[in-house]
């Protein structure tokens, strides 16, 4: 591909990413780092996890989401009493010319955005069968397996507190989700602003902006981001600082961690920072891409042990030292 083809294309994601916040911001107000999370998640085919306490308007970004892009939409309200078949779908008994035959009935997984609403909700058997529609974007039933249709998204919602009856999810279902984004209370200004939109008798209407094809071409546009030795380098070291007792751990996760982040943290660290140097006019990834979205990459792959929950360290404080040690390192190595 030619270099002024690669930046048409470029251009012309800069473009749809523009009016997709445009449209979005019709009906959310604020929460800016959360929307561009999410949207990083759309661009590489991700899945995101948000947390934030009730009211904050996890819920109807992700429905906002889905009515600016032309892909077709499930919510799944995640309960104690959901079963697997009730999300993925089951055989069941239908009449037919040649008799009595079992058919599949595609449960709301069979979406390409789905809404995942309270998912710690659920038991464990229940998330457990979202795993294999995250991962291989296709769901077994008896012996038949059924792929989902592309592209799929799982945006998962779960609220922090209120803990009590909740199933929190396990280690190996939250490495599958690209981004964790936390969803912060919104300020005097920002609430001021969603009474003027929801109290009125005026309802924004975003425009759909993106067609499945569209996003298609954009995936295939970030891959094609270049990414030098040094900072690929930078980002698998950063996963190591990570890894408790290891050859290049932090002295903070050895401290603090059980468990550092899996081969996954690096994937998503290069391919969002891919994102980010589209967004910001770049077509080779830098060092201030990967710091920017360490955070949202890395900190639902930490697993904390009991020293860390005692003295309230959470795992954003560590990353934080986490990027100093390997900043520490990379200059000293200079």
């Amino acid at each position: 591909m030619s270099t002024s083809e690669l930046a048409a294309r470029a251009e012309t994601f800069r473009n749809d990413y523009r009016r997709l916040k445009s449209e979005i911001g019709k009906v959310i107000v604020g929460q800016d780092e959360v929307v561009n999370g999410v949207l990083t998640c759309l661009f590489v085919g991700g899945h995101a996890l948000l947390e934030g306490v009730p009211g904050l308007g996890k819920t109807l970004l992700v429905r906002t989401l889905a009515q600016v892009l032309d892909l077709k939409f499930a919510r799944i309200q995640f309960t104690p009493d959901l079963m697997p078949s009730d999300i993925i779908g089951t055989n069941i008994l239908v009449e037919s010319e040649a008799g009595r035959v079992f058919r599949f009935q595609p449960g709301p997984l069979f979406a390409q955005m789905v809404l995942a609403d309270e998912i710690n909700r659920a038991t464990p058997k229940t998330q457990s069968a979202l795993l294999e529609a995250m991962q291989e974007h296709s769901v077994t039933v008896g012996h038949q397996v059924h792929r989902l249709v592309e592209p799929f998204f799982v945006m998962a919602t779960q609220n922090p507190i209120e803990q009590e009856g909740t199933y929190p999810l396990p280690e190996a279902q939250l490495d599958r989700f690209f981004f964790k984004l936390l969803v912060p209370p919104p300020g005097r200004t920002e609430i001021a602003a969603i009474l003027d939109r929801t109290t009125r008798t005026e309802q924004a209407t975003p425009e759909r902006v993106l067609s499945a094809e569209q996003i298609r071409a954009v995936q295939q546009l970030v891959r094609e981001v270049l990414v030098a030795p040094p900072v690929q380098d930078y980002a698998i070291r950063l996963v190591l600082a990570t890894h408790p007792q290891g050859e290049f751990a932090a002295a903070v996760a050895d401290q603090y961690l059980r468990c550092g982040a899996s081969p996954r943290g690096a994937q998503t660290l290069i391919l969002a920072a891919k994102v980010r140097a589209l967004l910001e006019g770049r077509y080779n990834v830098s060092f201030a891409d990967l710091r920017a979205i360490c955070r949202p990459s890395l900190r639902h792959r930490l697993l904390l042990n009991f020293e860390a929950q005692a003295e309230g360290i959470d795992a954003d404080r560590i990353l934080d030292q986490v990027l100093q040690h390997v900043q520490e390192q990379a200059e000293l190595a200079a």
